[in-house]
């Protein structure tokens, strides 16, 4: 049914919707369902429920379609994008959030993932450090560890700024700055300086604490 509509462009689509077509919007839907599948996996990680996600994600989506202005916005993927993640981030906001973060799986201090690498070529993330659990770790060694990372869970919950825990929240998505400051509608030096801060602040925090730098 919706053979006709594969090679049109998002816009082309758009067009066509604005004209009456309905089904356009059924495609639309269908076509961009994985995509809205891959950010409720990734804001799984603050807390939401994964299919409650994708429906906020689903009516985000529908917001998309119905908002979509050709002669203000991006491309119409890049705007859907927006529109899918500030409607799942919203609706983890309302709900709460569990109380701590899966932080030894997710924020690495050296990793590409958070934007930095060690200068001394040790590309092993914090977390791989604070969490090693191997034949030859002992049972105080991994209580140490585990102390560890939830010293720096609260140092994120009473350290950063409650702007600059929304940053790095969306961070640990994989978003990047520009990402973030569109989810949160604020200033992308702003947001990018936030973030900068936010890497300063845990590594000053890692190294005031003592188990920690030991570690390292």
């Amino acid at each position: 049914m919706h053979d006709k509509f594969e090679t049109l462009t998002d816009e082309q689509l758009l067009e066509l919707h604005r004209d009456g077509q309905k089904e356009v919007e059924d495609y639309l839907m269908v076509k961009y369902k994985n995509l809205v599948r891959r950010k409720a996996n990734s804001m799984y990680i603050l807390g939401g429920d994964t299919e409650d996600l994708i429906q906020e994600g689903m009516i985000g989506l529908f917001k998309a379609i119905r908002d979509y202005d050709f002669g203000r916005d991006a491309s119409f993927a890049t705007f859907a994008d927006l529109c899918i993640s500030r409607q799942m981030y919203t609706a983890i906001e309302a709900a709460g959030r569990k109380k701590h973060w899966p932080l030894n799986s997710y924020i690495s201090l050296y990793s590409d993932h958070f934007g930095e690498e060690e200068e001394t070529g040790n590309n092993r993330s914090l977390v791989e450090n604070l969490s090693e659990t191997d034949a030859s770790s002992n049972p105080e060694r991994i209580l140490i560890a585990q102390e560890n990372v939830e010293y720096l869970e609260q140092f994120i919950q009473t350290g950063l700024s409650p702007f600059e825990r929304q940053v790095l929240e969306l961070h640990m998505t994989g978003m990047n700055y520009v990402q973030a400051a569109r989810v949160l509608g604020r200033d992308e030096k702003a947001t990018d300086n936030a973030l900068q801060r936010v890497k300063q602040k845990i590594r000053k925090a890692v190294e005031k604490n003592a188990n920690l730098r030991n570690l390292i």
